[in-house]
């Protein structure tokens, strides 16, 4: 039994001798890896190719995890660029309003030297159906004004009239108020093609709309649409050349005597925030 187990062992270790050299020879003297080995690699071929798709699949993965967070990072720098030009540029808008308003002003100022006027702050709006005015911090107590005092703005468009003053406040009625009325120039007071003058005044359902009438109108008075409604000074209670609308329609009376219109405010009077009172001026008529 024993001398069976050592020739058993004697066949094995040759055989397995002869496979190694065979194997070595064949890589030494045919440059190639042998039957045995590429017998291997033929069986653990398709193993490596899956595990080289693997690998070269995640690492496509993580480099475009990569390539995301080098965006995504230059998305937000972006964002934050734009953020801050949008900003350059709102400022940039505020200093031109800003610069166009004070422009206006200054040359209204200069072209009316005539008149005495006083900056107001508005404090509050008082509107409903039969009425639309706002309240002025300024009364009797800390300034000149009284009641019939023309309200503009620092461009010289007449937005009311002061209908009542107190110590501390007054109320200022609007150009659209029922209970307003003005003696005007249609074309504007250089532009006028006649002496003859018409009536801007507020109207309940006209202030509604936010629009007042323009009535009352001389017959040689020419009236188109977008024709500029000024003051024209008669009657003294607003200085001429204060510019109240334009013309947006006209109309003839239901009786078929006579003309109106309908004038929209050149100015939004809701969005108003300071006004000045015209305390005194000179009125050449």
């Amino acid at each position: 039994m024993k001398a069976l187990i050592t020739k058993r062992s004697i066949i094995i270790a040759s055989a397995s001798l002869l496979i190694a050299l065979i194997t070595i020879i064949s890589v030494n003297v045919f440059n190639s890896t042998g039957p045995i080995t590429g017998f291997a690699n033929t069986v653990t071929r398709p193993v490596r190719a899956l595990a080289t798709t693997v690998a070269r699949t995640f690492g496509n993965i993580f480099a475009s995890i990569y390539r995301y967070e080098e965006l995504e990072k230059r998305h937000d720098e972006l964002l934050q660029r734009l953020a801050r030009y949008e900003a350059n540029l709102r400022d940039s808008i505020t200093l031109a309003e800003e610069n166009d308003r004070l422009r206006r002003a200054l040359d209204f100022r200069l072209r009316r030297p005539d008149f005495d006027r006083e900056m107001v702050t508005i404090t509050g709006w008082n509107a409903d159906n039969w009425s639309h005015s706002f309240t002025i911090n300024r009364g009797y107590s800390n300034s000149r004004i009284t009641v019939g005092m023309g309200v503009a703005t620092e461009y010289g468009v007449l937005v009311g009239q002061v209908s009542e003053v107190s110590a501390l406040q007054s109320t200022v009625r609007t150009v659209i108020d029922t209970t307003f009325s003005a003696a005007v120039f249609v074309g504007g007071e250089s532009e006028s093609t006649s002496d003859g003058t018409a009536t801007a005044r507020g109207d309940f359902t006209q202030m509604r709309n936010g629009l007042l009438l323009l009535d009352y109108i001389d017959d040689d008075v020419i009236v188109l649409t977008e024709s500029t409604v000024v003051t024209s000074g008669r009657g003294g209670i607003f200085p001429p050349g204060l510019t109240i609308g334009e013309v947006i329609d006209v109309f003839n009376h239901s009786s078929g005597i006579g003309r109106y219109a309908t004038i929209r405010p050149l100015r939004d009077i809701d969005t108003l925030q300071t006004v000045f009172v015209i305390l005194e001026f000179e009125n050449p008529e």
